[in-house]
C-alpha cells in the first residue's frame, strides 16, 4: 500500500508543471469557463478515478471516490486509498487532474482600501455579472441597490448575466440556440436573464425594482410564469418584453458572451468598474467606495455613508 501512495504522491510533481505551463501559455485563461467545455462533477470525479487506478494502483488496491463537490473554478474530490485520505481536483472539462492543491489565504480588504487603483473616469462605468437564480449573485444585486438609489445617473451601473456554452450538453434544459446559450440553473434562469436585459433596455428606471421582487416572489423552476405578475406590479410593459424576448434574444445574450470573454467572467457575482475587478468587501459600502474612487472627480453623493444597515455578503459565488 505504502508504495501506491507515494507513486500516486509522485504524480503531483508533473501536474504542477502542466499547469504552471497552462498558466504562462495562456494567461491562466484555460480556468476560465469560456475556455472550457464542463462536464459534471460525477462524471468527471470517475473519470479521474478511474485514470488514478489504471496507472498508479497496483493489483487488489484501489482508490475509491468518496464525494465530489464545486470548489474555486474545478472539482474538488475526496479519496481513499485503504485507509488513507486524499483531496484531488480536476478542471471543470476533465482534461487536468491534479492530486493536490494548496489553498491561498483570502486576500484580505482593509476599510476604506476599496479603491484598488481602479483608473478614473469622467463617469464611473460598472458591470455586474449576475445569474438570476444565483444566491450569491442576488445578495449582490441587493446590496448594488442602496448604489444606484444613491449615484443614479452619476455612475453608469448596470446588470450582466453569466453565460455559458453547451453547459450539461447544451440541451433544452439548460440551454437555447442548440447549446450556443446556456445557464446554470436551467432554461428558466436563462429566460429570465433575457427578460431582465429587455428591461434594462427598455424600461430601465424599473429594472432594479423589477429584479428585487422576481428575486423575493419567483424561483428558477417557476419564473417563465411567475414573471408576468411581478413586472405588472412593477409598472413593466410585459407585452415590450415578450416581444424584446422573442425577437432579440441571441443578440442580447451574444453580447453577454462576449463581455464575458473579454473580462474573464466566470462566476456569479463578479463586479467590474472601469474595466477592473473589484475584489473588495462585497457590502453597499465597499461598492460605493471602489466605484467613487473610479470618478476623476466624485459627486458629493459619494460622501454619503451607507454604513452597515445593508450587511456584508458572503465571498462565495455560483460557477
Amino acid at each position: 500500500m505504502k508504495i501506491q501512495i507515494q507513486k500516486f504522491q509522485k504524480f503531483l510533481v508533473p501536474i504542477i508543471i502542466i499547469l504552471i505551463a497552462l498558466a504562462v501559455a495562456q494567461g491562466l485563461s484555460y480556468f476560465n469557463k469560456g475556455a472550457m467545455r464542463a462536464i459534471s462533477k460525477n462524471k468527471a470525479a470517475e473519470k479521474a478515478v478511474n485514470y488514478i487506478n489504471a496507472n498508479f494502483m497496483e493489483s487488489g488496491t484501489k482508490a475509491e471516490l468518496k464525494s465530489v463537490e464545486e470548489s474555486n473554478g474545478v472539482y474538488k474530490i475526496q479519496l481513499s486509498i485503504g485507509s488513507n485520505s486524499y483531496t484531488s481536483y480536476i478542471t471543470r472539462d476533465g482534461k487536468v487532474l491534479f492530486p493536490e492543491g494548496m489553498e491561498l489565504p483570502e486576500e484580505t480588504v482593509a476599510a476604506g482600501s476599496e479603491t484598488q487603483d481602479i483608473p478614473k473616469k469622467d463617469k464611473s462605468v460598472v458591470q455586474l455579472f449576475v445569474m438570476s437564480f444565483c444566491p450569491y449573485g442576488n445578495q449582490a444585486e441587493e446590496l448594488m441597490m442602496p448604489v444606484v438609489d444613491l449615484l443614479k445617473d452619476k455612475a453608469d451601473i448596470k446588470l450582466h448575466y453569466v453565460i455559458y456554452e453547451n453547459y450539461q450538453g447544451g440541451g433544452a434544459d439548460y440551454c437555447m440556440s442548440s447549446g450556443k446559450y446556456c445557464s446554470l440553473h436551467g432554461i428558466q434562469e436563462l429566460n429570465q436573464d433575457v427578460r431582465e436585459l429587455c428591461v434594462q433596455k427598455y424600461q430601465n428606471d424599473k429594472l432594479w425594482n423589477f429584479v428585487k421582487q422576481i428575486n423575493a416572489s419567483c424561483t428558477a423552476q417557476n419564473v417563465d410564469t411567475c414573471w408576468q405578475g411581478v413586472a405588472s406590479t412593477t409598472g413593466i410593459d410585459t407585452n415590450k418584453i415578450k416581444t424584446c424576448q422573442k425577437n432579440e434574444a441571441v443578440v442580447l445574450l451574444q453580447s453577454e458572451v462576449d463581455l464575458g470573454k473579454k473580462y474573464g467572467i466566470s462566476g456569479s457575482p463578479q463586479l467590474i468598474i472601469n474595466d477592473t475587478e473589484f475584489n473588495g468587501s462585497r457590502s453597499a459600502e465597499g461598492f460605493k467606495t471602489a466605484i467613487c474612487s473610479g470618478f476623476n472627480t466624485a459627486p458629493s453623493e459619494c460622501s454619503t455613508t451607507l454604513g452597515t444597515d445593508s450587511g456584508t455578503a458572503p465571498s462565495g459565488g455560483c460557477q
